[in-house]
């Protein structure tokens, strides 16, 4: 059993996928990106600034699936400069608390729409 995941308040997929799948108890929240739902504009000042509006646009997402930060168990960071580490570090650490969800951050060549950073998360739902 599958359930698609949709939200308003999170960007619209750019190509053919969903914001998140619900499998079973587990919501695979696709690669979100910088793009403001409600201006339909990327926000892209810093790659602080940037890196918030895509922890939003997730938390926005895994609300709608009924769950939130504390769920996530796995998250994927991809970056396209890895000097942005410590910056990302800092926005990505202060939308979790202890435990910490298993992580890997990947510096890419280049990413959609040219943005500097996307972020997909896996959670449980209890």
């Amino acid at each position: 059993m599958r359930t698609t995941v949709k939200t308003t308040k999170a960007p619209a997929p750019i190509g053919p996928f969903s914001q998140a799948t619900i499998a079973g108890n587990l919501v695979f929240v696709s690669a979100q990106f910088s793009l403001d739902p409600s201006t339909g504009k990327f926000v892209m000042e810093n790659i602080e600034s940037e890196t918030t509006q895509v922890m939003e646009n997730i938390k926005a997402i895994l609300a709608e699936a009924g769950v939130g930060f504390s769920h996530v168990v796995k998250s994927s960071i991809f970056l396209k400069d890895m000097q942005d580490y410590a910056k990302v570090n800092g926005i990505y650490g202060s939308y979790f608390t202890e435990p910490f969800p298993a992580r890997e951050t990947i510096q890419v060549g280049a990413l959609p729409k040219n943005v500097n950073i996307e972020i997909s998360v896996i959670a449980v739902k209890n």
